[in-house]
Order: C-alpha cells, then structure tokens, then sequence
C-alpha cells in the first residue's frame, strides 16, 4: 500500500484521522456483531454452554495477552504500520472462516477466525489510539478521543443489529463476509490518508522501570476509572436485560434499555471532549463525576420495573460515556510521546480487564444473595473510586521533567523517566 507523508505531531487535518475512528468501529462492531449471534450459529453445533463461553472468550483473552505487546511495538516501528498490519490482519482472519467453513470444518474455522480476529484487534487498537493522541494538538485531544469513542459506541450499538441482520440474510458467512471487508476497506483508506507518525527515540528500559512507570498515579488514575467504567457498561449490557426479565419486561424492552445505554454513552464522548478541551470541566471532576454517575446507574437498576431498568440505562451510558475520553485525553497529556503505543496498550489492558471482571464480580455476588446484591456491590466499589483517585493525586509524584503541571484542564503531572 502507498504511504501517506509524514506529518508533524498535532499538526495533521481532522479528515486525516478519520480512518482512525473507522478502524474504533471495526473493533467494536467485531467484538459484539459476532458475539451477540454465536448462541444461533453454535446451538445445533456445539452443546456445551462452556465451549460457547470460551468462543465468546478467545478474542477478548487475545486483547488481554496482546495489546501491551503490540502496543510497544508501534512505538519501536512506529503506529502507522501496526495499524495497517492489524486491519489487513482482522480482514484476513474473517476471510479465512470462509475458507475454512467451505472446506466442511465450521468449528475449526470459527476458533481460527475469532482468534485470528482477537490478535489483529489487539494490534490496531492501541495503534489507532496512539494515532489519535499523536496526530492531535494537546489542546484538542480530548476531542478527538471523544469523536474516537463515539464511533467505537457505534460499533458496539450496531453491532449486534447489523450482525442480526446479516446473519438473517447469508448466515454466519454473510457476516464474515462482510467484516473481511470492511477490514480491507479501512486498511485501504488508513494507508491513503492516516499521515506516518516516525517513532520517537527512546531510552532503554527495563522491566522494572516499566512497572514503576505503570504504577504511578498518572497512569494508575484514568486506567482504574477506564477500568471501572467498562466494567459497568458490560454490567449494564449482560444484566439489565436479566433484571428487566424478572420484572415482567419483554425482550423488545430491554433491548431497547441496553440500546439507550449505548446511545447515551455515544452520545456523551465528544461532549466531554470538547468540555475538557475548553477547561469547562478538569480532569479529577471528570472522572469523579463520571464514577459517580455510573454508580448511581447501577443503584438505580435496584429499583423494580421499566423505570429502574431505564435510569439505569441512562445514567451508566452518560456516566461511562464522561469517563472515557476524559480517562484517555490525560493518559495521552501524561504519556511520555515516545511511550505513548505501550501507554496506551496497557490502559487498553486495563479495560479488558474491567470488561472481564465487572460481570464476573456480579454475577458472583448475585450468585451468594441476588442480583440486585451484585449491582449494589458494585454500585459501592464505583462510588468510592473517586476517593481513590483524590488520595493518587495527592500523592502523585511532583518532580516531573518538563515542568508539567495540572493545568486548566487538570490533566495531572507527567510521568518521570
């Protein structure tokens, strides 16, 4: 593929970073547009509930295993080229569940394409947000992690209708078909337009100074916010169905609840954005109020009926949709640029595993007591976070190089090293 000139960072045109949302809704619409349709396409093929978990499973544990590494890969080699390799990558596993499918082994191509798919996810992901950091004035990055967010909602929105539609039309094929496809196209437009950001020199460094690095309140602040805020949407998405179910409610009810979810949190991301940016809002405000707001969210499913299955929808979309590109514009603010792919794969990281964890964690309080026991818990768990966060920046470290301060965005100190 041709390469698109260089460009300084933060000074390339918005229409340049516009593939770079497109590849945001290609891994969102890959994860759910799939997963939302495995129970159909495995119920005459696999009987074991357990062999489905661990389809649903093999592409968030590929993200788990794989974002970090691919995430300090772009900055040795550079953002540009993981992310090209990772869509041309996430189009061929699609294309080879095809292949593998026509040659009479649909299981065998399923567990490929889902891993395959999983690994390319975990290379342009953490790619495209280095990108958009970099690629980004500082001023404005809090909006174009918003507009970043947004598209990756609509991923998760339309995922499961379009998938539903597609499988209706052409099966599981039509579906693959399909995200093979737009793979290749998004790859295609990334290297025609996405600017090559060149890697940055970067001192040598040591295991330990990378878990030093990641255990300082800077990173350990937004990642822990981004981690309890996905935590809560795969809550609200897995359970406020379950919870709408035992109040009577039909499954066109609670499916438009999970669909209001999702619209808020889509709705909210570039709006925070552009509050950050103009110094509407700081950063600690941000998140706290976020946390808070996605707790009182998860309080509010505890009320029985329509109502509280709709507060709740609402108010844990808003309050995830504050979070994140608040959580990622001080991460992108506070990263060393030349460490930015390994700062961003690891905050990635930490998503994933608050997208594991959060309905592990109810799912087993409710399992001792009930479900309205699982939300509360973790209703609690969020609405202290925010003191969490106050007592890291309190002790954050002020000896940072460059002279960084909490400006009028609140972004916090920079790490040292």
């Amino acid at each position: 593929m041709a390469s698109a000139p260089a460009a300084a960072p933060g000074t390339a045109a918005r229409w340049r970073v516009w593939p770079l949302y497109a590849a945001g809704f290609t891994t969102a619409f890959g994860a759910h547009g799939i997963a939302a349709n495995l129970g159909e396409f495995t119920q005459d093929r696999f009987a074991s509930l357990l062999v489905l978990g661990a389809l649903l499973a093999v592409y968030d544990g590929a993200e788990v295993l794989l974002k970090p590494l691919f995430g300090a890969l772009a900055d040795r080699v550079g953002a540009r080229p993981v992310l090209l390799g990772g869509l041309l990558g996430f189009a061929a596993a699609s294309a080879a569940f095809l292949l593998v499918s026509a040659a009479g082994a649909p299981g065998a191509a399923l567990w490929l394409a889902r891993l395959g798919q999983g690994a390319a996810a975990s290379a342009f992901s953490p790619a495209a947000s280095t990108l958009v950091a970099r690629l980004s004035p500082r001023g404005g990055r809090g909006r174009a992690f918003g507009s970043y967010g947004f598209h990756k909602s609509l991923g998760y929105t339309l995922g499961p209708l379009l998938g539903g539609l597609l499988m209706a039309l052409g099966g599981m094929a039509a579906l693959f078909a399909v995200m093979a496809v737009l793979a290749f196209a998004v790859a295609v437009w990334a290297a025609a337009v996405v600017p090559a950001v060149p890697p940055l020199p970067r001192t040598r460094q040591t295991v330990l100074d990378l878990a030093r690095r990641l255990g300082q309140g800077w990173f350990l602040r937004p990642t822990v916010a981004l981690a309890a805020a996905t935590a809560a949407l795969s809550v609200g998405v897995g359970f406020l169905p379950v919870s709408g179910a035992a109040a009577g409610l039909g499954t066109v009810a609670t499916g438009a609840a999970v669909s209001v979810l999702a619209a808020c949190g889509a709705l909210v991301q570039p709006l925070a954005g552009r509050a950050l940016d103009a110094g509407r809002i700081s950063a600690p405000a941000g998140l706290a109020t976020g946390l808070l707001v996605t707790a009182a969210g998860l309080a509010a499913a505890l009320i029985p009926g329509l109502a509280g299955v709709l507060l709740a929808a609402v108010a844990i979309g808003a309050g995830t949709g504050l979070i994140t590109p608040v959580a990622f514009a001080v991460l992108a603010a506070d990263a060393p640029e030349e460490r930015m792919g390994q700062v961003m794969g690891s905050a990635e990281l930490g998503r994933e595993l608050g997208d594991a964890g959060g309905p592990l964690l109810v799912a087993g309080v409710a399992t001792a007591t009930a479900l309205s026991g699982g939300f509360a818990t973790l209703a609690l768990l969020l609405a202290l976070a925010p003191l969490m966060l106050v007592r890291w920046r309190l002790t954050a470290r002020p000896d940072a190089p460059g002279g960084a301060t909490d400006g009028a965005a609140g972004r916090g100190t920079r790490p040292a090293g």
